[in-house]
């Protein structure tokens, strides 16, 4: 058979098992993905090319909207996902990370379909605010779905949380996130900021980054207040994963989150 034939050949078993990449299940959005991918490069302690973590990236846009799936207006996006993950692991991946917050609604059917450990994002984001701002009142900016669906508070109810209203909601989120996917990050800033600035009013202390696009338009130099940026606590969890993982210490079992 050609060589351009061939079929993917998975991890090399020569590299080793520690050495296997991680697969950062993406495209939700891309420039989502590339930031998550910028993050992890930056929490990575290297000191050549052979120092960073070897990554396998599936960054597949047209999973169905995961936002409409959750108000049952479209397609589940689970079995898009599973497809994406599989190419992951059958290309070698060891662990799997996804770098969207709405689409962790499916991380359990998600996981038990892939046979390998993945990090929760959210778990990751949660763990950085509780140690940051104790028993502070916390905002929380994300998508309709993640809002709606108590995957950040219900995961977390000693939080004393701050959430945007419905009109705040449909009238700057939904908008300034949907502006972000579509390059427009100046709209997408004003958006999110606004919303930004009405949580800190109402007593918010510290605001969660609980969308992957948010961060690309509000960190911790341009929000009124410090931010807990899920996407950069995913990457700084999947780093320590990899050094616990070299040292011995990793948990390779499905379950591990």
């Amino acid at each position: 058979m050609p060589s351009s034939a061939r079929a993917f050949d998975p991890w090399p078993p020569a590299f080793g098992e520690v050495h296997a990449p991680v697969g950062v299940l993406g495209g939700m959005g891309p420039l989502a993905t590339v930031d998550f991918m910028h993050k992890l490069l930056a929490a990575t302690p290297a000191r050549c090319d052979q120092d960073h973590l070897p990554l396998l990236v599936s960054s597949i846009p047209q999973v169905p909207d995961r936002t409409a799936a959750f108000r049952g207006e479209g397609a589940s996006p689970l079995p898009a996902l599973i497809a994406s993950g599989r190419r992951l692991v059958d290309g070698g991946a060891a662990m799997v990370v996804m770098p969207c917050n709405t689409a962790h609604l499916w991380f359990e059917p998600l996981q038990e379909a892939l046979g390998v450990p993945m990090l929760h994002l959210v778990d990751a984001a949660l763990a950085e605010a509780t140690e940051a701002i104790g028993g502070a009142p916390l905002g929380l900016l994300a998508t309709e779905a993640t809002l709606a669906s108590g995957l950040y508070t219900a995961r977390a109810p000693q939080i004393d949380w701050c959430l945007p209203t419905e009109a705040e909601v449909g009238g700057c989120i939904t908008p300034g996130i949907a502006a972000i996917k579509a390059g427009d990050l100046d709209r997408g800033r004003a958006c999110l900021s606004a919303v930004a600035r009405a949580l800190v009013e109402r007593g918010a202390r510290a605001l969660v980054l609980g969308c992957t696009e948010i961060p690309l338009v509000l960190d911790a130099a341009s929000a009124p207040v410090p931010v807990i940026d899920a996407t950069a606590a995913l990457a700084r969890r999947t780093v320590a994963w990899a050094a616990a993982r070299a040292s011995g210490a990793g948990d390779s079992r499905p379950s591990a989150r």
